[in-house]
Order: structure tokens, then sequence, then C-alpha cells
């Protein structure tokens, strides 16, 4: 039986942290679902579909990553793909604790739903989407920050 993976989130703009992550996944499962939030209060700087174009040619050279939206409860998704694990990252006892709160409450929702949790690479631990829109809108230099196909978006954007 092959194991498969949701790694949910926002995803705008996908970084160099969140590339670490599905990287380590892949080692860990058959197959990983990038699954990018369309979350319409959300304010994001990137489309849903821009989104998803970007993070699908970053892993165009690997079959066993898919790039998928959802909108909803992510254990519905969840449950449509017949994938019970999903990932989270984990940059700093904040996340810990906002994170934690969401596992046990997709588990109070879907019993047989795992949530794993992993911390970056040291080098990406700080990063942040957030934090990445801020130098993106100063002209800062983004290479230790997001992959190259990102960084030329960000650059169109701003």
């Amino acid at each position: 039986m092959k194991k498969t993976l949701i790694y949910p989130g926002t995803f705008d703009p996908f970084t160099l942290g969140h590339k670490d992550l599905v990287a380590r996944a892949t080692q860990l499962f058959d197959r990983v679902i990038i699954a990018v939030s369309n979350n319409r209060d959300k304010n994001t700087l990137f489309s849903v579909d821009e989104r998803i174009e970007m993070i699908k040619a970053l892993f165009s050279d690997n079959p066993s990553i898919t790039v998928e939206t959802f909108s909803g409860l992510l254990v519905d998704f969840a449950k449509s793909k017949k994938a019970y694990t999903i990932l989270r990252g984990l940059r700093s006892m904040a996340d810990v604790d906002y994170e934690m709160e969401m596992a046990n409450m997709n588990r109070m929702l879907l019993p047989e739903l795992e949530t794993i949790f992993l911390s970056p690479a040291p080098a990406y631990a700080f990063i942040s989407s957030t934090l990445v829109k801020v130098v993106a809108r100063s002209k800062g230099e983004l290479k230790a920050f997001v992959p190259g196909l990102v960084i030329e978006r960000l650059k169109t954007k701003f």
C-alpha cells in the first residue's frame, strides 16, 4: 500500500524552507500532495493558480509530487484523497502552539488523520512567506529565501 502525505499551506510565496520540507517528505512517503489553500479570506499576493503553476514548475521532474488546490476543511480534502498523514513545518515555539491546536482539531474531526512535524534545515528556519514579501517589496536580495522562479515572479509583482 502506497503511503500518501499531504503538505497543506498558502505558499504565498513558496520558499526554500517549503522546498526543503517537500524534499525530505519524498524520502519518507511514496506520494506527496502539496495542497495549496484557496482561502478567500486571506489577502494573498499571488492567485491560487499562480501559486500552483510555480510549485508545479519547481517539482516537474518528480512524478511522486502533485500539486492541487483545496478549500474548506483539510480533513475533507484528506478523506477525498484517501491520505491520512499531514505534514506541517515548525520554525519556532510559536508555530508549535498553533500547529498543535490544528493537529488536535483535525484529529477530533477525523481520528485516523495523523500530523507529522518537521523543522526546516537551519538555513531556512527563520524564513516565512510574510518576511519574503517584505524583502521583495523593498527590492532586497531574495536568493537565500526562495527559488529562482519565485524571485522572478516576485520582481514582476513589485
